[in-house]
């Protein structure tokens, strides 16, 4: 066969019979999806899921303009009557949101901390790494049950990274989203886990198509991130986001993965360079990966 294939009309018939046509008085665009309705929202995933990783713009743009769009379009009053539901089901959820003690700690904090721990992995991190924990919501005024879930979540994402051994890197980053949303949906009621998987989510889906479109390599490597990130996921004593972090720093790493349910645990090193198979700002052409020899 060296044409197109071409879908038969039985084709569209077997999987299209069903469809109902609905007319509108409207003179723009509409459905009973809000997120469908939200022309900014169409656009940005459009263009996130088909683009390519072009050195000009870097994989993580416009993240915080879909993640924006999203929380406009949550019902909060819900959101705030599910916290208070789960609140009352969940002893961890509670504890953690009760005590509202934000993980905003700076390099002197940790500075006593021994070598092995927790604590001085963190000292390590703001001193030497060039990254800030404060990435996402900054200048926020927590005073409230959910403003801090949207805070603590954001200064706390690097210590996933390094409590369950995923990333940072392409891989590392797939395993720890797929971990997060299995974690989230075993222990939360349905909807607030979605609601909690929500940026996850599009995070995922758009690495997943735009791997699966043009970096063959990186898209068979993210399946295995994403069973790996499922499997250890779903043994955590519970979603990560409700650890108060402060009390692990003068533990070891063993010690806190021991206590929090992380196993198992891949070989150091495993993802280091696949940013390599899809971030055309970075690419070097290195062939010697075993992703991108299986691809070829």
């Amino acid at each position: 066969m060296t044409e197109q294939p071409k879908v038969a009309d039985a084709d569209l018939a077997y999987f299209n019979g069903s469809i109902k046509k609905h007319t509108t008085d409207s003179s723009v665009m509409i459905s009973s999806s809000a997120y469908l309705n939200n022309a900014s929202l169409r656009a940005l995933i459009a263009q996130e899921m088909l683009r390519r990783n072009g050195a000009d713009l870097p994989n993580t743009a416009y993240i915080p303009e879909v993640a924006q769009i999203l929380m406009s379009l949550e019902d909060f009053a819900k959101v705030v009557q599910w916290f208070e539901e789960e609140k009352a089901r969940l002893p961890a959820f509670k504890k953690w949101l009760d005590d509202r003690d934000l993980f905003d700690i700076k390099a002197e904090d940790v500075a006593h901390c021994a070598p092995g721990t927790l604590g001085a992995k963190m000292h390590d991190f703001i001193v030497n790494s060039g990254f800030q924990l404060d990435i996402f919501y900054q200048g926020m005024v927590v005073d409230s049950d959910l403003s801090f879930y949207f805070k603590q979540s954001a200064l706390t994402h690097d210590v996933e990274h390094m409590v369950t051994g995923f990333g940072p890197n392409h891989g590392g980053e797939i395993a720890l989203v797929t971990a997060n949303l299995h974690a989230r949906g075993k222990y939360f009621k349905p909807e607030l886990a979605m609601f909690f998987n929500r940026i996850q989510t599009y995070l995922r889906a758009k690495t997943m198509m735009k791997d699966g479109l043009h970096y063959p390599a990186s898209a068979v490597m993210c399946y295995d991130a994403e069973f790996l990130g499922a499997e250890q996921g779903r043994n955590w004593i519970h979603p990560l986001m409700c650890v108060n972090w402060k009390h692990y720093l003068d533990k070891s790493i063993p010690q806190v993965r021991e206590e929090l349910g992380i196993f198992p645990i891949i070989p150091d090193g495993l993802w280091d360079k696949t940013d390599i198979l899809c971030d055309e700002g970075v690419m070097a052409g290195e062939k010697n990966l075993p992703y991108a020899a299986a691809a070829e």
